[in-house]
């Protein structure tokens, strides 16, 4: 059993951190007040010196976040995504992602149950226009920026869920044209494992059979960068994931179109 309470991850001048609340404490720190905290899960968990740090962002919720993407959305391995120019206009940007897909249907099912209803996993892009994103355009609900028509591709493989289990040491990288826009070790960067976040969504909910379930991207997408960055007409995303395989498809805008902000 791992050796924490109230696990919470932050950012603290840019870093990411993990601290323990203990059971102690009834109340998620403010941002801005100082927190011992840990440079990685593993420290935390063996106890080792911690550092003072303030907290700047607190990026993890209580549950996974949910909403649906619908079946138009879908899109195959090696298929060029055409965006429309309502969507070009609108910040278009890449999620790398791992998928896994349910072998049955399942309602109210617990964590420990969970992965007995899990057939296999393959990687997902969850593309995404980040205007709609954004708190005034969105009043919280991310469905629209996510549930645009080829929003989904999904592929290449589906690897059976006996063989990819843990997907120990696996890593997702997130290429755009050649250039690696997201790079982690999927076991350590997770916030919600695949049998939490069926668990979570299941309860008083029917999940069917051979529904497919993105897990949450890592840091790297392109509203986050320094300067910003989205998709352009050509644009050709690569998302990785070690023991499944590349998912690769091409981004076409209308002519004459392209993104910035």
């Amino acid at each position: 059993m791992p050796n924490f309470t109230r696990l919470i991850r932050f950012e603290s001048a840019g870093k990411v951190l993990f601290a323990d609340l203990t059971s102690s404490s009834s109340e998620i720190p403010s941002l801005g007040s100082n927190i011992k905290a840990y440079t990685t899960f593993e420290s935390l968990i063996n106890n080792e010196e911690p550092v003072e740090a303030v907290v700047d962002k607190l990026n993890v919720p209580v549950n996974p976040p949910a909403w649906t993407k619908p079946s138009a959305s879908l899109a195959s391995p090696e298929e060029d995504i055409h965006i429309s120019r309502y969507c070009a206009s609108n910040f278009p940007d890449w999620e790398g992602e791992l998928v896994f897909v349910t072998s049955k249907e399942c309602r109210d099912v617990t964590p420990e149950e969970a992965n007995s209803y899990i057939l296999g996993y393959t990687i997902g892009n969850d593309l995404s226009c980040r205007v709609f994103q954004m708190p005034e355009q969105n009043g919280g609900q991310f469905f629209y920026a996510k549930a645009f028509d080829k929003f989904a591709p999904i592929g290449p493989v589906l690897v059976n869920s006996a063989i990819y289990r843990n997907g120990d040491g696996a890593r997702l990288t997130t290429r755009v044209n050649g250039e690696v826009m997201q790079s982690v070790e999927i076991k350590k960067d997770v916030i919600f494992s695949p049998s939490q976040i069926l668990s979570f969504i299941s309860q008083s909910t029917t999940i069917p059979a051979y529904t497919a379930i993105m897990t949450g991207t890592p840091s790297g997408v392109g509203v986050f960068k320094k300067p910003r960055r989205f998709l352009q007409n050509d644009d050709v995303v690569e998302v990785e994931i070690g023991g499944i395989g590349v998912l690769r498809n091409r981004i076409i805008f209308p002519e004459s179109q392209e993104s910035t902000m």
